[in-house]
């Protein structure tokens, strides 16, 4: 009798765990996301060991089984076709079924920085008209909430909105600008997750392993670390609002950050080639990465700030990379310029050159290429130059120096879209630099109306 009953109780124990086990999702996963469309993309959650789930996806009626590990985590990997929905999908496992419902497929793209790439119409915009226009059922945002934690996490908090007027007022609007422009002229859906943090260094959203083989880097970040902020502790921000969605298919990364680095700008084209590349890594292929450079303000020291939009010029270098030039669109006594709708527009813009191939008008600023010095005159070659010219009667903001590094304001003249530069008091030029303050708002513009990059030609 006794065992019977031994028996019964454990049937019963047993069948409690069963109807108990749940399949849980990261919360990147909801209704009305958006997933990227024509690849394989990984689906992943949580369940019992050895729990097997079973995976629908109503594009295709294909169903997929995935097995809870040892660490009752489970995975898969599912095609999605071109761009479109609303879909569902389904997650069966031993105890409970999840469907996610208004799926769509299309374009995702991941928005991080500092606070101007935080900030919101919420807060105030040059565009504020924008706002009562932004009904767009195929534009998806997703916020990721503010979190820290020492070591990478395994989810996040946050969640998808359709895109409505109030979600819009309340999200990126660097990012917001950037996801209409792009449904504009794909027309397909977009996805855009903003995880950013307002005053955060570049140190912060970089992963761990960076320091680790990285002296320079690392004592760099000692002095970041010594801030008050609430987080400027080395990884903080990647471990708990990157690294839980590096595993979430993505078109590209968008950036905006590095007024909070004014104080190291020697070792910022290192830190963030080394962060770029790092989360290239952590997503597994080599990604778009397009970034803002800093606008005009007064940073502190006079050349803090232009130190570091020439770091991030030179961070160029890195393939598959982007900036976009904010000299023109921005108020020196604003360290967040209100007019967010260009900045989107103009990354926007990259993106439909450089990745989607869809436009064919110039989208970069004139960046510099090449000193040329014939006598006592230096002529400079830009990339991306054609129809170059001022703003105004004069170029404005070129010095020119010689063997001893003194630099003394130039003549600057432009000639088949090179500046030819030149001083009475440099007989024998070595080096030129261009809008080379912190608070230059240069006039030197290329075809499309786009400023030139801040530059210096060592």
């Amino acid at each position: 009798m006794k065992f019977k009953y031994a028996f019964f109780l454990l049937a019963c124990i047993l069948s409690i765990n069963v109807v108990s086990a749940r399949v849980v999702l990261p919360r990147i996963f909801s209704n009305d996301m958006v997933l990227q469309r024509n690849s394989d993309v990984l689906l992943w959650g949580w369940g019992n060991v050895s729990e097997e789930i079973t995976i629908v996806t109503s594009w295709d009626g294909k169903e997929y089984k995935a097995k809870g590990t040892t660490d009752a985590k489970w995975k898969v990997e599912v095609t999605t076709p071109e761009a479109g929905g609303p879909y569902t999908i389904s997650f069966k496992g031993w105890g409970n079924e999840i469907v996610l419902n208004n799926v769509l497929i299309g374009e995702v793209w991941l928005a991080s920085g500092q606070s101007n790439m935080e900030w919101s119409a919420n807060s105030g915009i040059v565009h504020m008209d924008e706002v009562d226009k932004a009904d767009y059922p195929n534009i998806r945002l997703f916020t990721v909430d503010r979190r820290t934690a020492a070591y990478p996490q395994d989810d996040l908090s946050g969640s998808w909105k359709i895109c409505t007027p109030e979600s819009m007022k309340h999200f990126s609007a660097v990012a917001y600008f950037f996801a209409k422009r792009l449904y504009g002229e794909l027309d397909i859906p977009i996805g855009v997750i903003n995880s950013s943090w307002g005053a955060s260094s570049a140190e912060v959203w970089t992963p761990k392993s960076v320091f680790d083989i990285n002296e320079t880097l690392k004592e760099s970040a000692k002095k970041i670390e010594a801030n008050q902020w609430v987080s400027n502790k080395t990884s903080e921000l990647f471990n708990a609002m990157i690294s839980p969605i590096t595993s979430y298919k993505i078109a590209g990364a968008l950036w905006y950050q590095g007024e909070s680095n004014t104080a190291n700008h020697e070792i910022y084209t290192e830190l963030f080639t080394s962060m770029i590349t790092s989360w290239r890594e952590q997503w597994g292929y080599s990604f778009p990465f397009y970034f803002v450079q800093i606008a005009p303000f007064n940073y502190g020291e006079p050349e803090q700030g232009v130190k570091v939009r020439d770091a991030q010029r030179r961070t160029l270098a890195l393939k598959n990379t982007g900036m976009v030039v904010v000299s023109d669109i921005c108020t020196v006594d604003d360290i967040h310029p209100r007019n967010k709708l260009d900045v989107g527009n103009r990354l926007a813009n990259i993106a439909l050159k450089d990745h989607y191939e869809t436009l064919e008008v110039e989208v970069h600023s004139p960046l510099f290429k090449e000193l040329i010095i014939e006598g006592k005159k230096a002529t400079v070659i830009f990339d991306h130059s054609k129809g170059l010219y001022a703003k105004g009667k004069k170029v404005t903001h070129f010095e020119i120096a010689g063997d001893k590094d003194q630099f003394y304001p130039a003549k600057a003249i432009i000639k088949n879209d090179r500046v030819i530069v030149s001083s009475k008091e440099v007989k024998e030029p070595k080096k030129v630099r261009f809008a080379w303050n912190n608070r230059a708002l240069p006039n030197l513009f290329n075809e499309a109306n786009l400023p030139a990059s801040s530059f210096i030609s060592d």
